[in-house]
């Protein structure tokens, strides 16, 4: 069963890859994995979706508290979340096809980003199961490319409470 951890940490040198490397020395999967700056300066956010029973991701979210630059560890696989994901959909097109490919991309509220003689970029946009529902409709039509974002996530409700923290 995949799960959503998101993972506060102090934006140093080498935080990324003590998690990384936490994960893969475990043995632990990593589906998706984002990282970018918060709110707060100094404070990245990590989403990554893993999979395992309820063992395995007590022990993984036990690991990554135990990590140096951790701040704070929130498993939101069974908590109210908005999660997104980004697609960039490049598909060769004929003439009869273009449009076609571009209700699809309506269908899915995406965007034409680029456009040629030969092929057509498509941007997409939302939770996980609507991109991979994208991909499926546009298969059929032969993707050349695909470039797919980890997922983004942040509880609902009820924000998680951080407070500003000042890093050295």
């Amino acid at each position: 069963m995949k799960r959503t951890i998101t993972i506060l940490v102090e934006n140093r040198f080498g935080s990324f890859d003590r998690i990384a490397t936490m994960f893969s020395g475990k043995g632990f999967n990593i589906h998706s994995i984002s990282i970018g700056e918060t709110e707060i300066q100094d404070i990245s956010r990590m989403t990554i979706v893993t999979s395992g029973n309820d063992q395995i991701i007590d022990q993984v979210v036990k690991q990554l508290n135990r990590l140096i630059d951790t701040i704070k560890v929130t498993d939101l696989s069974d908590m109210d979340r908005t999660e997104r994901e980004l697609a960039l959909i490049t598909l060769p097109y004929q003439k009869g096809s273009i449009e076609e490919i571009k209700n699809i991309s309506d269908i899915f509220r995406g965007f034409v980003v680029d456009i040629n003689n030969k092929s057509i970029t498509l941007e997409i946009t939302g939770p996980p199961a609507k991109i991979n529902a994208a991909v499926n409709v546009l298969m059929p039509y032969g993707i050349k490319e695909m470039a797919r974002s980890g997922t983004v996530a942040l509880s609902r409700g009820e924000q998680l409470k951080t407070r500003k923290m000042k890093v050295a």
